[in-house]
């Protein structure tokens, strides 16, 4: 699947501009991480793309959150993209590199909105790791983002503040798609 179908089949099944922009975020930091451990740039932007493809139609029925995506995707994404929509919504367990991305990525990418909409300028590229970092360790900031899960990144050996920077890198990359202001 290419991005452009992944942001079609957004359009179609997205109606809130918050949630198109989250999928948006969670993609960017995908593919900065998929760069980073030299994974599949595509396939990891991708699943971070389409990871709450279903959100709109199963936001009042969560146990279905993920295995709804999973079902409407069929045969048009992998089996490793497939798995990692189920693991971000619990519905499997943290087992490859693209699971534990994923999760860790779904959360953070709040984290950051939150941090930047709170930005005088509401400007994504001027938002520092150190800034992050504060807004990370204030538990009352943001408080849907649950730092317990960003910290899973571990498991990928990436140090939390070098995860910040990458995430921050690859939000800065579409800063224009997002339409934070």
């Amino acid at each position: 699947m290419t991005r452009e179908e992944a942001l079609e089949l957004l359009k179609q099944n997205l109606k809130t501009d918050n949630l198109f922009t989250h999928s948006l975020a969670v993609g960017a930091i995908m593919k900065e991480l998929a760069k980073h451990l030299n994974k599949d740039e595509q396939k990891w932007e991708i699943t971070g793309l389409l990871h709450d493809l279903d959100y709109e139609e199963t936001k009042d029925d969560p146990d279905n959150h993920a295995l709804k995506t999973v079902e409407m995707l069929g045969d048009k994404v992998d089996q490793d993209v497939k798995d990692a929509i189920l693991a971000h919504n619990e519905k499997k367990e943290l087992e490859k590199d693209i699971e534990i991305a994923l999760y860790a990525a779904d959360q953070l990418s709040g984290l950051i909105v939150a941090a930047v909409l709170v930005r005088p300028n509401k400007d994504i590229a001027e938002l520092s790791v150190k800034s992050l970092k504060k807004k990370f360790k204030d538990k009352a900031f943001a408080r849907g983002a649950d730092r317990e899960k960003i910290k899973e990144i571990a498991k990928l050996d990436i140090e939390l503040n070098d995860f910040f920077k990458i995430a921050i890198d690859g939000m800065v990359r579409i800063k224009d798609e997002l339409d934070l202001a």
